[in-house]
């Protein structure tokens, strides 16, 4: 079998992945059964019917798919603040890199995918510009996504991605060792309630990690951010040498988002 056909079997011919990236995701994620796999997608669209072909093929065909391939809860989420607009975040958290590759198949053969009118859209209106795709091992802190109790109860939420840059690998490796020794705890203890956490395995501006958390709205955003910041226990972890931001972080970018109505989480 050749190299493409091989890729398109798994339907991963799209995502642009060679053989040698995949050897290093399952180099990575080996032994790590028990901690997830999170793809997240970000689609950049354009104003009109773009937006709202995008809305119906995840709520009538992408996520009931998902969901019977196992994928569940699904996160579906729109810029609420950002120079993205109109752009779409879709979060997909799996069992382990052998279920995503699985989903990916269900992807490429789900009939209500494959005959909807955004899969069929001509080169002349796209279903979008184009879409980024990462792949993240979960955190061994936090090995897997805790849905919001905001979602559950119906309740309005407001949601904060964040990604660390880091200058190497073993800066990288440190950062996510200081939220798994401590910082993780802290962001509960303070208020700061995380939906996930993710080292990126497959992804641009490597190396990097992401995160997201959830507040009810964006004064109860500032009020966990402010008692978290001021906690005596982040002061001390924040100056531990190894562990400074001087060290180990050289860049971070931080997107607020809201779910759409078909997002689970």
């Amino acid at each position: 079998m050749q190299r493409r056909e091989f890729l398109q079997s798994l339907g991963l011919a799209g995502l642009g992945l060679s053989l040698g990236t995949l050897r290093t995701a399952a180099a990575e994620a080996a032994g790590q059964e028990d901690r997830q796999i999170y793809e997240l997608r970000r689609y950049e669209l354009r104003r009109g019917p773009m937006v709202r072909r995008l809305d119906d093929f995840l709520a009538e065909a992408a996520l009931p798919a998902w969901n019977r391939a196992g994928v569940r809860p699904v996160g579906v989420f729109d810029a609420a603040v950002g120079p993205e607009n109109p752009t779409r975040y879709v979060l997909l958290p799996c069992r382990s890199l052998a279920h995503w590759l699985e989903a990916r198949q269900v992807e490429a053969s789900d009939a209500k995918i494959l005959s909807h009118p955004f899969t069929q859209a001509p080169p002349g209106d796209p279903p979008y510009v184009r879409y980024e795709s990462s792949l993240m091992i979960a955190f061994a802190g936090m090995p897997a996504l805790e849905p919001p109790p905001q979602t559950a109860a119906g309740k309005p939420r407001l949601f904060e991605l964040r990604i660390y840059e880091s200058h190497s690998d073993r800066a990288h490796r440190k950062k996510v060792e200081m939220f798994n020794v401590g910082e993780i705890a802290l962001f509960k203890r303070t208020g700061l309630r995380p939906v996930f956490f993710g080292s990126t395995l497959i992804g641009a501006r490597l190396p990097n990690l992401t995160y997201m958390l959830v507040f009810d709205d964006l004064n109860a955003r500032e009020t966990a951010w402010r008692t978290f910041v001021g906690d005596p226990e982040w002061k001390k972890l924040s100056t531990t040498p190894g562990y400074t931001d001087a060290e180990i972080v050289t860049n971070i970018t931080n997107h607020l988002l809201r779910p759409v109505s078909s997002s689970q989480i």
